[in-house]
């Protein structure tokens, strides 16, 4: 069962913004700070903006029955076509962070015909060795499951540090977020390897048609895995119309929310790049100090990214109509369920 967010109306032919969050969040504790900043929300003023929560990852979502079997992360992916039917949408411009980027991508590769852009944010595809595994499983024996999700989000520094917004988002993922279901969601998370599934289907791609610009925290436990040394989900086989890196400096694991205005930023010049730039006085005006405030982010292009065959589950769709009335509008929110 997806949760499904609409913000505002759509504008002509123009994509909708969709976002897909990390494990241990939802759309509200992964997304509020950044389409909550003042530059943002002129952006947004311009696109209907479509956040997704994972099956179950919704705050008060229902606990899932014993024995239910959490969808892999290829279904996770097939799901999203039904969602951007349900509302009309004509294609969309993906933002994902961590396991969400991981979904997002998927979805790219099985349905290039849907997707304009990627912004992905944290992005991790590479396999755990096997010493990583078993960290990992004695740190889930030894810690609590939000501890546990912590470490995939924020770096070892933040972690000591044990800053606001970390301990915020402690008591969130604890208190906001199912348990029982987000440890289903932890556990196919980690069973999931992207890197693997694309070399494995290098014979049989599909071109990734559209831009992406990768996002990474200078600190971020995903930097290895994105930057250029390290095994990036868009540089393995086959060629991308324009992809770029950006590692941005001072923000972590948690970009979007710690560096609002630099990723605000970022985002409009790659609208800009996709040439939504010409119509929208406020993604045109861009200050020429904008990329001051960016000069301590490394910026890059290189080239990508490859395809993978995934199941495409049947899906039927349901309105849920408490939360808006009639069709939607600018500035109402409607709530969608799809389930499965």
């Amino acid at each position: 069962m997806l949760h499904v967010v609409i913000r505002g109306a759509p504008k002509g032919n123009r994509p909708a913004i969709l976002t897909y969050h990390d494990v241990g969040m939802n759309h509200k504790l992964c997304f509020n700070t950044f389409f909550n900043f003042e530059d943002m929300q002129e952006i947004t003023k311009h696109f209907v903006v479509c956040h997704v929560d994972a099956p179950g990852q919704q705050s008060n979502a229902s606990q899932f029955p014993a024995g239910y079997q959490f969808p892999t992360m290829d279904q996770l992916a097939a799901m999203l076509p039904s969602v951007i039917q349900h509302f009309g949408f004509k294609s969309v411009v993906g933002i994902g962070v961590g396991a969400g980027s991981y979904v997002l991508a998927k979805f790219a590769l099985i349905f290039p015909d849907l997707v304009e852009g990627l912004v992905l944010i944290n992005i991790d595809p590479c396999g755990k060795g096997w010493i990583d595994w078993a960290a990992t499983k004695l740190s889930g024996l030894t810690s609590s499951l939000p501890d546990t999700v912590l470490s995939h989000i924020c770096s070892q520094e933040e972690l000591m540090n044990n800053s606001e917004v970390v301990q915020s988002l402690r008591h969130q993922i604890g208190a906001n977020v199912n348990q029982t279901n987000l440890q289903l969601f932890w556990n196919m998370y980690n069973r999931a390897d992207l890197a693997v599934r694309l070399r494995l289907h290098a014979d049989t791609l599909l071109f990734c048609r559209c831009p992406v610009m990768l996002v990474v925290g200078d600190n971020s436990p995903a930097e290895e895995g994105v930057g250029w040394g390290g095994c990036c989900v868009l540089s393995c086989n086959t060629f991308v119309t324009g992809c770029g890196l950006l590692q941005m400096a001072d923000s972590g694991g948690l970009p979007q929310i710690t560096q609002p205005g630099k990723l605000t930023e970022a985002f409009k010049y790659f609208l800009q790049g996709m040439g939504y730039s010409k119509c929208e006085r406020s993604l045109r005006a861009v200050p020429s100090a904008s990329m001051t405030r960016l000069a301590r982010s490394r910026t890059a292009s290189m080239t990508s990214a490859s395809s993978v065959d995934g199941p495409r589950p049947r899906v039927c769709t349901q309105t849920n109509s408490s939360d808006s009335v009639g069709q939607v509008t600018q500035n109402i929110s409607q709530t969608m369920e799809v389930s499965c």
